[in-house]
């Protein structure tokens, strides 16, 4: 390195001579040697090259030529590996450059954006330096009507730099969608592109952006129009592939209707067109996920899309070839292809699992495809947390369908996976694969047995003890369908699992999700007699307790209803009946909620009543005369002329008991 650097000393020191022309001569110089040379780049950095250049991009006495080709050496530097730009960006040049842009000269103002559009378009470069100076954006949209070389690169900077709502907001209301449209129809291909770019990363998951889009128009024609006609097949795939995504975003925005022609019969067949194995790794990845957002939530599109071009089978390809046959000219595409087939993969799961979302036929056809259970299965244990996440997602689509639980599921045995995943792995998998667990654990699911020996309820429990309120939730309705028609030992499991303090807390939970589910596990815990019996006479106090809090609470008629459900199920019990005949406190709810002006709450509080009078069982007797002595046969007497049939007919049937 010694010598190679001393090489390259002469370059340095001669941005230090006294007479300016040679200076710029030595920056004429040192512009020529870097050129498509990295070892130079990293030399002239490491001798301390670029705190020089900047110095003299800045100074008032250099002249413009020479700050230009100052700028333009900075950028070259910029050109080269990842920690040039960092060196470059330690050295302060952001700033350096966007002072620059003040200057009256444009061919300086050119070289400077130039540079600042490769530094910003580098992954080490944080997207906030754009945005720290206010007057920046809106100096830079007042420079878009210089030159086309001005909207090319200020158009991708703007791209680069929009990362997520924030930015958006930001760029929106310093006017970019008026700005930038009318560069949609420059005769200059590649600010149409970047243009196009632009409205691609502002209007995604974007309603704001979307709803003013569709109304911009350029040239008397609407934006939606002239995205379509950029996505005609006689256009460059990456114009085609960019324009899909800005009819996707305004399409999810609800901005253009999903059964919209310039949807149905354009974007979405041009989204599968960039699936086919023809295509480039990264158009088949970009195809698949814009066409995974695309569908995600309408069903019919989900239909379309499974029928175009045999999709389905066309997706299995990318588990296969990282690139197509066509596509192997160079020995490096081959190499860069196959480091980034993981891609592949996880863009198939992704659109595998919007086209199985929600119809049953398309979930079949998808699981028919060769090898498409030991796909997910390998998925799940992949190394890229990308993959693993798709593949659940995927799982989870299709556990969807009752028909796969009990067939391709259990051939598969995918719960051994699932339940690995579980382990140890980030919330947003954790979400998704505790999702796929309930549909597993539904009572119908053969998987049910082995998952509850391989430790699921200590796994679920843990759960619901989670920050995360969709894991919360999971968790619970998991537990809840384990304890639907389960036997009383895996009953008495979960509430061991999940202790007296912590049913309390879920009771207690602000979700009303959360309360909704822990009261459904409690209904599906308190069903059939022996069961209701045993576990009034090991924890009745504390459910007693709960459901004492819950009526008196804040709640909706749902939550309600619900409750009363449970006591009705208590009251059910042989044994368990005693804890309510005993309580007055929660008879007197029962009788309130009788005369509640809610038919639902009524009904649930007569089915409570009608399992305490019951004549066939012991001390029916006493128990119709307490309830007697309420006032609760008078109740009765008035519900039975209700206008309500359901309720009508409840309280005849209640009243023969008295009768027999």
């Amino acid at each position: 390195l010694q010598e190679v650097t001393a090489s390259s000393r002469h370059y340095v020191d001669r941005l230090f001579d006294l007479d300016p022309q040679k200076v710029l001569q030595g920056v004429i110089d040192m512009k020529n040697a870097v050129i498509g040379n990295n070892k130079q780049k990293a030399n002239l950095i490491v001798l301390g090259a670029v705190p020089r250049l900047l110095y003299l991009l800045q100074q008032e006495s250099s002249s413009t030529e020479l700050r230009t080709e100052c700028a333009v050496v900075l950028g070259s530097l910029a050109m080269g590996t990842e920690n040039n730009v960092k060196s470059l960006l330690d050295c302060h040049i952001i700033p350096a450059l966007l002072q620059g842009l003040l200057s009256p000269d444009l061919k300086f103002i050119e070289a400077c954006l130039r540079c600042l559009r490769t530094i910003f378009i580098s992954p080490v470069t944080p997207e906030d330096l754009l945005y720290t100076d206010a007057t920046v954006i809106s100096h830079l949209m007042a420079l878009l009507s210089r030159s086309r070389y001005t909207q090319e690169y200020i158009c991708q900077i703007f791209s680069h730099c929009c990362k997520g709502p924030d930015h958006q907001t930001i760029l929106f209301n310093h006017g970019a969608v008026q700005n930038i449209a009318h560069l949609l129809v420059s005769t200059s291909y590649k600010v149409r592109m970047q243009a196009l770019k632009c409205f691609s990363v502002l209007a995604f998951e974007n309603p704001q952006v979307s709803m003013t889009l569709v109304n911009v128009s350029v040239d008397g024609e609407l934006l939606p129009q002239i995205f379509v006609k950029m996505l005609q097949r006689d256009k460059p795939i990456e114009m085609q592939l960019t324009s899909a995504k800005c009819l996707t975003s305004m399409c999810r925005a609800g901005a253009i209707r999903t059964d919209d022609p310039c949807i149905v019969l354009k974007t979405l067949p041009c989204l599968v067109r960039m699936c086919s194995k023809d295509r480039l790794l990264e158009e088949r990845v970009e195809g698949a996920e814009t066409l995974a957002y695309l569908i995600e939530t309408d069903v019919e599109l989900q239909r379309m899309a499974s029928i175009t071009d045999h999709l389905i089978v066309m997706l299995a390809d990318y588990f296969k070839y990282p690139s197509s046959v066509s596509a192997i000219t160079d020995i490096k595409r081959l190499d860069h292809d196959l480091k980034h087939a993981h891609e592949l993969r996880q863009a198939a799961f992704k659109l595998y699992a919007s086209l199985g979302a929600n119809d049953e036929d398309i979930r079949k056809k998808i699981i028919e495809t060769e090898n498409m259970m030991d796909r997910i299965v390998n998925g799940l244990s992949e190394s890229s947390l990308k993959v693993r996440l798709a593949a659940v997602r995927c799982l989870h689509s299709l556990s969807r369908s009752v028909q796969q639980l009990r067939t391709s599921f259990q051939d598969h045995a995918v719960w051994k996976p699932l339940m690995k995943v579980l382990q140890n792995a980030p919330n947003e998998i954790l979400v998704v694969a505790s999702s796929t667990l309930c549909n597993l654990l539904l009572e119908f699911s053969p998987s049910k047995e082995p998952i509850l020996e391989s430790g699921a309820i200590e796994l679920l429990c843990s759960l619901t003890q989670s920050e995360n309120l969709a894991l919360r939730v999971n968790g619970i309705w998991a537990l809840m369908n384990m304890a639907f028609q389960a036997e009383q030992k895996i009953k008495s499991d979960i509430l061991r699992g999940l202790s007296t303090e912590q049913l309390f807390q879920l009771l207690s939970d602000s979700d009303v999700n959360v309360l909704m589910k822990t009261l459904g596990l409690l209904r599906n815990l308190l069903s059939t007699r022996p069961h209701i019996d045993y576990i009034m006479s090991t924890h009745g106090k504390q459910i007693m307790q709960a459901v004492t809090l819950i009526l008196e609470g804040e709640h909706n008629i749902e939550v309600k209803e619900q409750t009363l459900c449970i006591l009705a199920n208590i009251a059910d019990g042989t044994t368990a009946k005693e804890l309510i005949m005993t309580n007055d406190d929660i008879l007197q709810k029962i009788k309130y909620y009788m005369s509640h002006s809610n038919a639902k709450l009524q009904l649930a509080a007569m089915f409570c009543i009608s399992n305490l009078i019951w004549n066939e069982e012991e001390g029916s007797q006493e128990r119709q005369d307490k309830l007697r002595d309420m006032g609760i046969v008078d109740i009765l007497h008035k519900l039975s002329q209700s206008s309500d049939p359901n309720l009508c007919d409840k309280a005849k049937t209640a009243l023969q008991q008295y009768l027999a």
